[in-house]
């Protein structure tokens, strides 16, 4: 799809939320290593509008994984606002995923079952927030991203445009400190594509860290900064010119 949608300024808080250092992940099938990802260097800062560019196989998705917390590196390190992901278990894992990181899928992911908001609601319910709560912050959410009038429709009820709009407020509910967005505009027409994409960047303008993965170069515009991955590898990256902290700086005080 096409993107009219330009950056008109960036609430960048110079602050890093995100430092991947020296990130490789090596996948093995019988005696064959295939490198998925090598020597990964970024480093994203809070209110940063990131787009990661790259065509099938450049390594797109397994990076969105790391990032994610879907998976582990396979060698460097990854710092999530301060904390080094490489030394959780499990348990902490679940725990960043479901309290700092917010998903949107190409596919939306939506439980069909359910209503709007009630899928909305899922983030908090696995948090242990009140019920009386989970319905307050997923309609006020539902309400913000235009859906005051679809709370109650399931997402068989729902256009595609209005089912990506569900799951943007299900990424937001937990108030995460970076939204990861999967090539969200990808089963969507033009036009509608545009209305999330206007979204995202309405998002952005309010301070929220966005990466975004797509394959498309008129998507990615809708970004501040992008980042091009080729076999693995970054191969250019607008926001190198910034100066890269140091990673010891992101450590807990």
């Amino acid at each position: 799809m096409k993107s009219s949608i330009t950056h008109n300024g960036s609430p960048s808080t110079g602050k890093p939320i995100i430092v991947l250092h020296d990130i490789s992940k090596v996948y093995h099938a019988g005696e064959v290593s295939i490198h998925a990802l090598s020597k990964i260097e970024i480093t994203v800062n809070k209110g940063e509008f990131v787009a990661i560019i790259g065509q099938s196989g450049s390594g797109k998705t397994t990076l969105l994984d790391i990032l994610g917390c879907l998976s582990r590196p396979t060698g460097g390190e990854y710092w999530l606002d301060g904390e080094n992901v490489g030394l959780m278990n499990d348990e902490a894992l679940t725990r960043i995923r479901n309290q700092k990181i917010g998903f949107v899928f190409q596919t939306f992911h939506l439980l069909p079952r359910k209503t709007a908001l009630e899928n909305v609601q899922l983030p908090l319910q696995y948090a242990g927030v009140s019920f009386s709560e989970q319905r307050t912050r997923a309609a006020a959410l539902l309400k913000r991203v235009g859906l005051e009038d679809r709370m109650l429709h399931f997402p068989t009820q729902l256009s595609g445009g209005q089912q990506q709009r569900v799951a943007i407020a299900r990424a937001l509910v937990n108030e995460p400190a970076i939204l990861l967005a999967d090539e969200p505009t990808g089963n969507l027409d033009s036009r509608t594509g545009q209305e999330v994409m206007a979204m995202f960047d309405e998002l952005h303008r309010e301070g929220q860290t966005i990466l975004l993965i797509t394959h498309d170069q008129d998507v990615a515009q809708a970004a501040e900064r992008r980042i091009t991955l080729k076999d693995g590898q970054v191969v250019s990256d607008d926001g190198l010119d910034r100066s890269s902290p140091h990673i010891e700086a992101l450590e807990p005080q």
